[in-house]
């Protein structure tokens, strides 16, 4: 056979693929029922089961209606895993409950049957704004590294996290990131208020990190990888240490990731940026325009923060890294809501900021998304400089009791039937009001994950190839069609 006719051959077998890959679903589709679960604004629904539906193709929806459209044919990014960080203050808080709510939030969170089955964990390396105060691993001056000691996590941190992972069962991705360099590693010999790395500590700060991995990882903690350095671009009045673009390079290429190498931890994932995405594509291009500093790095993390969702034009920022970078991965290493009071646990644009921004950090090539404290106290904290913040999920000490925002919820919509391992599939919607996205899992379930922006209820059409289902949302609300 020549080349040509082989080629033509391989064209008309992929095509035929294709053809019977979405002719079976739509098949599959036509015998299923699907299901519903919603959350909705000014109700008591919580993932509430509202509807069963089986798929038709009768004449009487058509595409002249509100619609979303799941063509499971065109699949693009695996999903890594949908989770929350369990910082100092998260630990401390949950070790002041009872065993009953300790049991209570553990399964909330991480169990796969009976919670929001989370499987992505983030962690700081030693301390950040949401310790009670500042601390490193080694004595002040130690540039051998000699004193290096994890000791303080042992007594809430890591009893937290092992107990996480035990619930959750594999697999289970948990990763780092350092907040800064201790004081006097650093130009302006402080852990706040910004400064930089000086010249003379990088190779020692690049040790830094592999001795706080293998530490974890004496502890029965795989560590997943890190990133290499919290808010770069922010000279905060916690802890914090900035990088240019171009020394953020410069510190990956020579010092970080030859130092895993060498410390045979070449299988980590190293993440670059983990800022807002404003200035994402630029870092990106930066770091991962070039080849020597690129081998060492997985992909890009970014926040939400000032910029939470930007609405399309800053997720095209991400759009951008992953056009320029389609080997590289996204990931969604932190945001929570700002601001705290109590009066607003309910607050349901609080939620809404989650919802929007997974399905658009989704729809653009995002695998995987990471939630900030999963549980903080009834004043917000603890934290060390009075930064006050929302969780998900709050405990309130002086009654042992936990409060479950909606934004819990939200997340739960993605994070209980999306799995590990999920590939995103084509989903659009007719309508700027309706968002939404799909995933198809390994079993071959699909979940289309739509959020109502509106103040009106109203019916949608959820097509899946000539098959379709009507679905009513609620104003204000979230759903998780299951098929």
């Amino acid at each position: 056979m020549n080349p040509r006719s082989y080629r033509l051959l391989l064209f008309l077998m992929l095509a035929t693929s294709l053809s019977n890959f979405s002719h079976a679903f739509t098949e599959f589709a036509g015998k299923s029922r699907a299901k519903v679960f919603t959350t909705a604004k000014d109700t008591d629904l919580r993932l509430t089961h509202t509807d069963s539906a089986r798929f038709s193709i009768d004449g009487s929806i058509t595409e002249a209606g509100v619609g979303i459209y799941v063509n499971p044919a065109k699949q693009f990014q695996t999903l890594l895993g949908i989770g929350g960080s369990i910082t100092d203050a998260s630990a401390e808080v949950f070790a002041q409950l009872s065993s009953e709510k300790q049991k209570e939030l553990l399964t909330a969170y991480f169990d796969p049957k009976k919670g929001n089955a989370y499987n992505l964990c983030r962690t700081s390396i030693h301390s950040a704004d949401f310790s009670r105060e500042s601390f490193t691993y080694i004595e002040e001056g130690d540039k051998s590294l000699k004193s290096f000691s994890i000791e303080r996590d042992r007594k809430y941190r890591i009893p937290m996290i092992q107990r996480a992972m035990r619930i959750a069962g594999r697999p289970f991705t948990f990763y780092a990131s350092p907040w800064s360099a201790p004081a006097f590693m650093k130009d302006n010999k402080n852990m706040l208020y910004g400064g930089k790395l000086l010249p003379d500590y990088r190779d020692a700060w690049a040790l830094y990190y592999t001795k706080f991995i293998k530490a974890y990882e004496k502890e029965g903690i795989p560590v997943w990888g890190v990133t290499i350095q919290n808010e770069p671009a922010a000279v905060q009045r916690w802890e914090s240490m900035i990088y240019t673009a171009e020394e953020e390079r410069d510190f990956l290429k020579n010092h970080l990731g030859p130092t895993f190498r060498r410390e045979g931890l070449s299988d980590k994932k190293i993440v670059v940026w983990d800022h807002n995405r404003d200035l994402a594509a630029h870092r990106a291009h930066t770091i991962l325009g070039d080849p020597e500093a690129a081998q060492y790095a997985w992909g890009t993390g970014f926040h939400w923060y000032e910029t939470w969702t930007g609405g399309e034009s800053l997720q095209r920022n991400l759009a951008a890294i992953k056009e320029s970078y389609p080997d590289k991965q996204l990931l969604f290493t932190e945001g929570c809501n700002e601001g705290f009071h109590p009066d607003r646990y309910q607050h349901w644009p609080n939620a809404e900021r989650y919802g929007e921004a997974m399905i658009r950090d989704f729809n653009v090539g995002t695998v995987g998304w990471t939630d900030w404290n999963i549980l903080l106290d009834q004043e917000g904290g603890p934290n060390h400089v009075g930064n006050f913040c929302f969780a998900p999920i709050h405990a309130d000490l002086t009654t042992d009791a936990l409060i479950y925002t909606p934004s819990y919820y939200y997340i739960g919509h993605f994070s209980r039937y999306i799995r590990p391992g999920a590939k995103r599939i084509s989903t659009s919607t007719n309508r700027s009001f309706l968002l939404a996205t799909s995933f198809i899992n390994k079993d071959n379930s699909i979940a289309t994950v739509v959020m109502n922006k509106s103040d009106n209820e109203m019916d949608y059409d959820l097509h899946l190839g000539d098959r379709h289902i009507r679905v009513k949302i609620p104003a204000r609300a979230m759903q998780t069609i299951l098929y």
